[in-house]
């Protein structure tokens, strides 16, 4: 006797209602997946995960508002028990972007240009907490795997970020909450990391590596 397959209950977050309407329309047709609830926000996408406690919550990263999807999965992921799994659907692919995803609890990570085919498998298999990439995000992975380079970390990738948007210590600093000499030692050791000596040759080098969001 062949068993019943398990449906998926899913909760979708993207804070464009049309994508989300397109996203509900598509998995219907997959068979085995039911979206149980739409966010159009990160805060939304807590409450909804926290009530309905799906499977998987399919996430955006570029969210509206104070919380973005980095923020929504690490509050999802940290917070709800028994946790659901996250699954990433966007259309950004850098390095920082795939790094924080992951730090923060995505068990997948794909692009919205995949095949409808491909997402729907990537579902079954984050709720089943199988991990699931787009390749080009798995060939990257394996890239840096093999070729391993000292990693930033997320306060070295905000710094970073802040100094590619054109800031000083001092602005930087105040937007950080930091002291402009805990800055400063950070710059020295992201300087290290990327084997430059100034801001915009570290500037370049992570547009380069695809760290910048």
């Amino acid at each position: 006797m062949t068993e019943a397959k398990t449906v998926v209950r899913l909760v979708l977050c993207d804070d464009h209602a049309v994508v989300r309407a397109g996203l509900r329309a598509l998995l219907g047709s997959a068979g085995g997946i039911e979206v149980v609830g739409e966010a159009g926000s990160g805060p939304e996408a807590v409450a909804l995960a926290e009530r309905l406690q799906p499977d998987v919550v399919l996430m955006d990263l570029q969210l509206g508002g104070d919380m973005d999807g980095i923020e929504a999965t690490r509050r999802i992921t940290t917070s709800i028990r028994p946790a659901p799994h996250v699954l990433v659907l966007t259309t950004f692919d850098t390095d920082a972007d795939i790094t924080r995803a992951i730090a923060a609890g995505a068990t997948g990570y794909l692009l919205k240009a995949e095949r409808p085919e491909e997402l729907f498998a990537a579902i079954q298999a984050a709720a089943q907490g199988r991990t699931a990439l787009s390749p080009p995000i798995a060939d990257r992975v394996l890239h840096r795997m093999r070729n391993p380079q000292p990693a930033l970390t997320a306060r070295e990738l905000d710094i970073l970020g802040q100094l590619a948007q054109g800031l000083g210590n001092r602005e930087i600093a105040k937007a950080l909450h930091v002291s402009e000499a805990t800055v400063k030692t950070h710059l020295g050791r992201i300087y290290d990391k990327l084997g430059v000596d100034n801001r915009a040759a570290a500037v370049a080098v992570a547009s380069e590596r695809r760290l910048l969001n």
